[in-house]
């Protein structure tokens, strides 16, 4: 019950996220989330896409650096302490949280999440006693298309 996240490494200067939109777009690849984190001479954009094979392949063909992580996509309720209740399950139950990010879906009164934990099966049992269940890759494309 994961999703797959692809991290490409980007050099910090103008023009290059201008450059890999447009090498999906040219490719027909629709990115459904997308989070950037900095540094001095590069960044890390972290994407989930709604064809993460077709993406690798355009990216390896195209010269970037990228990984492949498997990541929870979690469905809250668009309400406040939605966000307090997952993270409480996890810290309560020793799960470590590495980073999340948002996205977003046609779906009314949801919100969604992307969270990077240190051990994605913990995170999937303890959130499941907690009746929260993970939103597969596949369950995600319906999400984009409601």
């Amino acid at each position: 019950m994961t999703a797959k996240q692809i991290s490409v490494f980007l050099e910090n200067k103008p023009g290059q996220l201008t450059e890999f939109a447009r090498l999906l777009d040219h490719n027909g690849i629709n990115m459904h989330a997308l989070s950037v984190a900095d540094a001095k001479d590069f960044g890390i954009l972290r994407i989930i896409v709604d064809d993460s094979y077709k993406t690798a392949c355009v990216l390896k063909d195209a010269g970037y650096v990228f990984s492949i992580t498997k990541v929870l996509a979690i469905e809250i309720p668009d309400k406040p302490g939605s966000l307090v209740r997952v993270l409480d399950i996890l810290s309560e139950n020793g799960v470590n949280l590495e980073y999340t990010y948002a996205f977003t879906s046609k779906k009314e009164d949801s919100a969604y999440m992307i969270f990077k934990v240190a051990d994605n099966e913990k995170a999937i049992e303890v959130l499941d006693k907690e009746g929260i269940k993970p939103v597969c890759q596949s369950e995600m494309s319906e999400l984009f298309t409601r």
